[in-house]
């Protein structure tokens, strides 16, 4: 399948801030509590039903991948640029991390006990993540869960030019509304479990939402 053009601009343009992203982003610990708090709702939820391995994709350098997995998770970590994926592997070497774009994913149907993306769907074309969210649905065994979590708006379309301590981007990001990503989730076969809103707090820009979601078992 030919690759989607946005693809190569996230691709360089994480390629290009790496050094700087794994030093301006915050470790899971430094997170506010909700935010920590729903990353531990998620992990003691997947290793509970232990229904296979999680794979944490757009990992970046992997701090999100190793906190699952000093909590029990059996996380591996997957990410479109090889440059984070190299980060990744160079300070988490005990975890495995791998190359690879959530369009297409090469994991095997109803192989995965959880699935978690954390910032990582918002550069997708709002027109292309039914695709994506189709591919969490087929590579989630039946019970498994998906966390999405990330920024969201009214529909915003931004494009910056620098990021991360003035590199050039060239991605584009989307802000869509919660109930629209929900929608969206329904629509590829995946039950909402839950969902929380946080609005800006001091210093911050945007609203946060999280949402979970299952695969329903097979009847």
């Amino acid at each position: 399948m030919p690759e989607h053009s946005y693809l190569a601009a996230v691709r360089e343009s994480y390629d290009t801030v790496a050094a700087d992203y794994v030093v301006r982003v915050k470790s899971p610990a430094e997170l506010d509590p909700l935010s920590r708090g729903m990353l531990n709702v998620f992990a003691e939820t997947v290793c509970t039903a232990a229904l296979g391995p999680v794979a944490d994709l757009g990992c970046g350098p992997g701090k999100v991948t190793a906190y699952l997995a000093e909590r029990g998770v059996p996380a591996f970590g997957m990410d479109l640029s090889p440059a984070m994926v190299e980060l990744a592997r160079g300070a988490h070497p005990e975890l495995r991390f791998g190359v690879g774009s959530m369009t297409e994913l090469p994991i095997e149907d109803d192989s995965l006990g959880g699935i978690l993306a954390y910032y990582s769907t918002h550069h997708t074309p709002p027109a292309l993540l039914s695709q994506v969210f189709g591919e969490f649905h087929r590579t989630l065994a039946p019970g498994g869960c998906l966390m999405l979590a990330g920024h969201v708006g009214a529909g915003q379309h931004l494009r910056p030019t620098q990021a991360y301590g003035g590199h050039p981007v060239s991605y584009e990001s989307y802000l869509l509304p919660p109930d629209r990503l929900a929608e969206l989730l329904k629509r590829a076969g995946l039950a909402l479990t839950a969902r929380l809103v946080e609005e800006p707090g001091e210093g911050a820009e945007r609203t946060f939402a999280t949402l979970l979601a299952r695969k329903p078992e097979r009847t």
